[in-house]
């Protein structure tokens, strides 16, 4: 029996990737493990498209369902134009339960300035809570979208804002009761509150205006499952500093008490971006710009390096010319494996 979430990678390879045996030449990016959007070529432009499920959520799913979305998008370095939503809802809903979710998308996809598209919505007795799969859509000038195959050793790893944020917003909504035993009502406000951090959508276009190698919206499998797909795009390995990564008091507390690991968690609302070592003095700065907080959390090594999590960061790193690779740190660290189901599901499984 398979695991609750998405489908593993040696899975997702082997039963979905390689079903898809026609090609098209008018398509520029396949799918592929760490790839968030397709790429179509329109002459002049790229189209870019991305689909998604929002399924662990309950009082928040129509806005997440467009922010998921969007940020896919904007992991291309593009801005998303338009989305679609394919809304199924259990028997027993009721003409208040569509407004508000409606009303949630429609909000946060003006909010952006995206224009819900089309869709489909119905009840049916199919599913016991509310799930939407989202589609959206964008444009860049043809070459200008994002791509992680140009990752090369050396670049920087830089995440933005916090981990855990998607994940724990929506555990501090759907199991408030519960967390008040460890939160006080203040905390508890300000972990619901992660759900309006959850856009990448502004750091994800002031990066691409920069220049990356590669950035993924940190969803499913949290920030340690983007490094690792990120690094399956083009073959490298990686070191990241566990004490370099940004992390709220209310994450650490939520993810306690759950006894769920926060570095595996969900964690739309950050964006995983691959930056050239040359580079790091600009996007720090155009982050800066965008009033989005940003952290080298970590460093693209060699192949044979492996993934690993390192507890800190080595020394020479402090020095921001220098030359990092080949640190000469191999056997430190442990190995970071291959995404599995996400934390999340730990507590909506159980409870």
């Amino acid at each position: 029996m398979l695991k609750t979430g998405k489908l593993d990678s040696d899975l997702l390879k082997e039963l979905v990737f390689d079903k898809i045996t026609y090609r098209s030449e008018a398509v520029k990016v396949r799918p592929g493990i760490g790839e968030d959007c397709a790429v179509m070529d329109f002459g002049g432009y790229e189209c870019v498209m991305s689909t998604d499920p929002i399924t662990a959520a309950v009082s928040d799913i129509g806005r997440l369902a467009i922010h998921i979305t969007c940020n896919d998008i904007a992991s291309n370095g593009v801005q998303p134009l338009g989305i679609m939503l394919a809304v199924m809802l259990p028997v027993g809903t009721d003409e208040s339960d569509v407004a508000h979710i409606m009303g949630q998308a429609a909000e946060t996809a003006a909010a952006l300035n995206v224009e819900i598209i089309g869709g489909h919505t119905e009840i049916t007795p199919a599913v016991n809570q509310p799930v939407i799969v989202s589609t959206a859509i964008g444009k860049a000038l043809s070459g200008r979208s994002q791509s992680g195959n140009d990752i090369a050793e050396g670049d920087y790893i830089m995440m933005t804002k916090s981990v855990g944020l998607e994940g724990c917003g929506i555990l501090a909504c759907d199991y408030r009761q519960q967390l008040a035993e460890v939160l006080t009502e203040e905390e508890l406000d300000r972990a619901s509150g992660f759900l309006n951090l959850v856009s990448v959508v502004a750091e994800g276009i002031a990066a691409g205006t920069v220049g990356t190698h590669g950035m993924h919206d940190i969803t499913e499998g949290g920030i340690l499952g983007a490094v690792w797909e990120m690094c399956q795009i083009a073959g490298k390995g990686a070191q990241v500093w566990a004490d370099s990564i940004p992390m709220t008091p209310e994450v650490k507390k939520i993810c306690s008490f759950f006894d769920i690991d926060p570095l595996r968690l969900i964690s739309s609302g950050s964006m995983l971006i691959i930056v050239p070592q040359e580079k790091r003095g600009e996007m720090e700065a155009a982050m800066a710009d965008a009033g989005v907080d940003c952290s080298v959390i970590g460093r693209i090594e060699r192949e044979d390096y492996g993934i690993r999590l390192l507890d800190v960061a080595p020394e020479e790193i402090e020095d921001k010319n220098e030359d990092k690779s080949g640190c000469g740190d191999a056997d430190r660290g442990i190995m970071i494996q291959p995404p599995d189901s996400d934390e999340i599901y730990k507590v909506v499984g159980r409870t």
